[in-house]
């Protein structure tokens, strides 16, 4: 597997879904019902669900009666959610850092740490410009994220995780940029036992301000679980905004300035 492109291959393997979303579906039906609820969007808006996966929160929210496309850059994924497809939920094999369409969305969701794991900080931030184009001025972004301070306080570095007959042996440990956790799996299916690392970068609510406020994007709320409890930067372990397109979008500076003062960051390489 490659380094540069783990996610490619992990997020397309079966054992990626059986280990993040083979769970009670009661769990994404509540977390949605709760946003739309919160949200209010009016009947037949359109929504834009990034990193989409195998559709799951897209297929709720069409339930529900919007219009909603679905984006993922892994075939396999996209391929079984075509399944699901009909007069108002559409799904399409695409990378987040690619333009798609155009002034086109109402709502745009990005569920589940969907984010943060490309190599560097102009690839976050090229994702970031493709939801922001892709938005009508005035849509609404919902970015559910990883609580970074929360996770270092909290993180478990040794686990074994039985699902069914796979078994998960996971290692967990960070540095000052990003969190790893490598997965070794082994399954009656396989020759011998796979082996996955996850990395995942460390973006704070700060980080978030910088980029998408270069793209147009104020934030209006800050939430810390799938509740949309208070966030505390030590005591929830979610991070989910809601933030919005400017209605006059301008577009941004050529020279990027971050709101601490830093002119560069360690996540971008050269």
């Amino acid at each position: 597997m490659s380094d540069k492109n783990w996610y490619k291959e992990w997020f397309n393997s079966p054992f990626y879904h059986k280990l993040y979303f083979e769970r009670d579906e009661n769990e994404a039906a509540v977390f949605i019902d709760k946003l739309i609820q919160h949200l209010n969007p009016a009947p037949g808006s359109r929504i834009l669900d990034v990193a989409c996966g195998r559709g799951r929160h897209s297929r709720l929210l069409a339930d529900k009666g919007f219009q909603v496309t679905g984006i993922d850059i892994a075939p396999d994924s996209i391929a079984f959610a075509w399944q699901y497809e009909n007069d108002n939920l559409e799904f399409f094999v695409h990378d987040m850092r690619l333009p798609f369409r155009g002034n086109y969305f109402d709502y745009a969701f990005n569920f589940f740490t969907s984010f943060g794991y490309f190599n560097t900080r102009r690839e976050h931030e090229d994702a970031i410009r493709t939801i922001a184009t892709s938005l009508k001025p005035g849509g609404f972004f919902v970015f559910d994220y990883l609580n970074v301070h929360y996770a270092e306080d909290n993180m478990q570095h040794e686990e074994i995780k039985p699902i069914g007959d796979t078994i998960y042996e996971i290692h967990r440990w960070d540095d000052d940029s990003h969190f790893y956790k490598k997965m070794i799996i082994t399954d009656p299916s396989l020759k011998e036992p796979l082996v996955f690392t996850e990395k995942v970068s460390k973006f704070s609510l700060g980080d978030f301000n910088d980029m998408l406020s270069y793209y147009g994007f104020r934030i209006q709320e800050v939430f810390g679980d799938y509740n949309l409890g208070h966030y505390d930067v030590r005591k929830t372990p979610r991070l989910i905004l809601v933030a919005q397109k400017a209605v006059n979008d301008k577009g941004g500076q050529e020279k990027r300035i971050y709101s601490d003062g830093r002119s560069n960051d360690p996540l971008t390489q050269p």
